[in-house]
């Protein structure tokens, strides 16, 4: 699908929304036009769903969506999905390792040492702080949740740090 897909959409619901205003809804051209955005909306609704469907069910199931496959869209609701569902994994690991509460909370405040394999556009961390871009061979210190993604996508490889 173009990165563009849903921008393009957007552009064509505009437009006939224009012309509908333009015209009689009485007439068989503005019945027409009515009939034609109503299921515009529809079948972009359904696309929308399936596809968010599909990518959630993948994030889940601790898959990786290739993002060249994802439009601009697409690729940041991917990454809170995907944010979510490992802070999720992280609260039941933790839960059944008997750690709750505030041991959870430093659990996810923790952050991560990556070595960055391929270029990466700015991310926002689950922290709401913007990373990035990245460069080959960049080292980064970021979110455990976010450097977890990357690490699964193959984008970025964890640096061991010695503790002092």
């Amino acid at each position: 699908m173009p990165k563009d897909f849903y921008g393009r959409i957007a552009e064509y619901i505009k437009k006939i929304r224009e012309e509908r205003r333009m015209l009689d809804e009485k007439t068989v051209r503005g019945r027409l036009i009515q009939k034609e955005e109503e299921n515009a909306k529809k079948m972009v609704e359904e696309l929308i769903w399936a596809r968010y469907e599909k990518m959630v069910a993948v994030a889940a199931g601790g898959g990786t969506v290739p993002t060249s496959t994802l439009t601009e869209e697409e690729e940041n609701l991917y990454r809170k999905t995907a944010s979510q569902t490992e802070s999720f994994h992280a609260f039941i690991r933790n839960l059944l390792q008997g750690r709750l509460g505030r041991e959870g909370n430093r659990e996810a405040e923790k952050v991560v040492v990556v070595r960055i394999l391929r270029e990466i556009p700015e991310i926002v961390g689950v922290d709401m702080k913007v990373y990035g871009p990245f460069k080959p061979e960049d080292i980064a210190t970021l979110p455990k949740e976010n450097a977890n993604i990357l690490i699964k996508q193959g984008a970025a490889a964890e640096v061991e740090v010695p503790k002092n």
